[in-house]
């Protein structure tokens, strides 16, 4: 049985709490179309066996909540390329190579709101290595990508501080990050508290659009779109690309320390 969480009242925005942490997490207006809650998420898994107990654990923390479901179902992509299709996310991982990060959350947006498909990307060049090849760093990252593509933001973006016990908390020591808190679940309520006429969350048909990653020679990429937000060291971590006809792209980069 789901846990029940108190719904509380936010407004999209950033209040300090503790340190940068933020009161209220959300990407902006984005969130899925859907008439009715809970919905259900398909998780498309295109990773290899290494990650498949991580994406399941992932599937199961954010199914707590009691406005959407998760449910891992067989990818649609290949591993490199994660090809998103419209409806669901496709979670990938491969050796994206030395370009800096460790993870990659990618929402397309129609209506300037609605997200209609989404990807997530894992990158093994620095998960084979000693210091992120642990379950920890791999829970962490995997939770917060698939986070990003519901429509979620970081709860704090500080490396050093206190950890908030949320997979959405940057830290160098993910042991009590690996998973979402109560805070999480309770923004997602507050983001899908409306309902919406049509829904965005049904085909199973590989998109058309193109799909891009972070050059690995420049972490400033035109095909990602402009920079609309930087971390505290300066690094681009949230990029914007027009589609035209209304769509957008949105790419959250989690970064190596």
């Amino acid at each position: 049985m789901k846990k029940q969480i108190i719904i509380v009242g936010a407004v999209i925005g950033l209040l300090a709490t503790v340190g940068t942490a933020f009161a209220f997490h959300s990407w902006g207006p984005y969130h899925w179309a859907r008439q009715s809650n809970p919905f259900t998420l398909k998780l498309g898994d295109n990773v290899s066996s290494a990650w498949d107990s991580v994406l399941r654990t992932a599937s199961d923390d954010w199914t707590v909540s009691i406005v959407l479901d998760t449910t891992v179902v067989a990818g649609l992509s290949s591993r490199r390329s994660c090809k998103p299709t419209n409806g669901r996310v496709e979670v990938c991982n491969a050796k994206y190579g030395n370009n800096g990060w460790l993870g990659i959350a990618q929402i397309w947006v129609t209506g300037g709101e609605h997200i209609t498909q989404g990807a997530v990307k894992l990158n093994d060049t620095y998960f084979n290595t000693a210091k992120y090849n642990t379950v920890a760093w791999r829970n962490l990252v995997t939770c917060q990508e698939v986070g990003h593509t519901f429509g979620l933001d970081h709860q704090d973006e500080n490396f050093s501080n206190t950890n908030l016990n949320t997979c959405m908390d940057y830290t160098s020591n993910p042991v009590s990050n690996q998973h979402p808190n109560a805070h999480d679940f309770e923004e997602l309520e507050s983001m899908y508290a409306h309902g919406d006429s049509f829904t965005t969350v049904l085909s199973s048909v590989a998109s058309r659009i193109k799909n891009v990653v972070a050059s690995e020679r420049s972490s400033e990429d035109s095909e990602l779109g402009h920079v609309v937000r930087r971390d505290r060291q300066g690094r681009p971590s949230v990029y914007e690309k027009d589609l035209g006809k209304g769509e957008e792209l949105l790419t959250h980069i989690f970064w190596a320390e």
